[in-house]
């Protein structure tokens, strides 16, 4: 009797853990065989959990605007990589290298971030780094 209630208890925490793995998983999500690369301008930035979120101002060749959604790491585990909150800012002009949202919408992994100056910072979560 005992062993049968073990074994129910540890069957419902991992039952109970599966939502939180589906949702740290960049397949669910990203599709890793479509890599997006966009410049464009900062839009705005949410620095909040349970990962930060940057949005960039895209233009085209005729001058309309796409506004791009990138999702980025926890902010604790970016500001345990020294990449403090303020390193991207509205009106910034960055390139981010990714990969696309599953879904086809102008959402994406926000990978590398690449800065006006050339400086480079990683803004993606641990479990981003291995696409597909």
């Amino acid at each position: 009797m005992k062993t049968a209630s073990v074994t129910c208890a540890a069957a419902c925490a991992l039952l109970a853990a599966w939502p939180a793995a589906a949702h740290h998983s960049f397949v669910t999500e990203y599709d890793g065989t479509k890599p997006v690369s966009v410049t464009g301008t900062v839009r705005k930035v949410e620095w909040k959990n349970p990962h930060i979120w940057f949005y960039v101002d895209v233009k085209d060749e005729r001058g309309r605007v796409t506004t791009w959604g990138f999702s980025g790491a926890p902010p604790a585990f970016l500001q345990r990589r020294g990449i403090p909150r303020d390193v991207l800012k509205p009106g910034d002009i960055i390139r981010v290298d990714g990969f696309r949202a599953r879904d086809g919408s102008n959402n994406a992994s926000g990978g590398k971030v690449t800065l006006a100056d050339g400086r480079s910072v990683f803004t993606a979560a641990p479990e981003d780094l291995r696409p597909n």
